[in-house]
């Protein structure tokens, strides 16, 4: 799982900027709860983004309440792409190995 909470925060945040507990939510629902990342996850997440430069953040009163929306950066647009890069790779590798040798050995 190393990598998979802030690759889903950055493609998420990719479509539109989005408040924490949204972006828990987003997940959940878009993994239809196979994956189901904590507050405690995502928000760590979200601070060291925004520390690195691949996020900002901005304050904001919605019906009474002050929430955090984050959106992500060209740096963050560049971070996303990385880690898909690495992502796919890896995937297809796993996938290489789950589906065993490709060819018969002969003797």
């Amino acid at each position: 799982m190393a990598g998979v909470p802030e690759l889903m925060v950055l493609r998420l945040l990719k479509d539109r900027e989005m408040y924490g507990y949204e972006i828990v939510q987003a997940i959940r629902g878009q993994t239809r709860e196979v994956v189901q990342l904590s507050e405690g996850v995502v928000y760590p997440v979200l601070h060291g983004l925004e520390k690195d430069g691949a996020l900002k953040s901005q304050r904001r009163e919605v019906g009474g309440r002050s929430r955090v929306y984050y959106s992500l950066t060209a740096r963050g647009l560049r971070r996303l792409f990385d880690l898909t890069d690495s992502w796919t790779e890896l995937t297809g590798a796993i996938q290489a190995v789950l589906k065993g040798a490709s060819h018969a050995r002969t003797i």
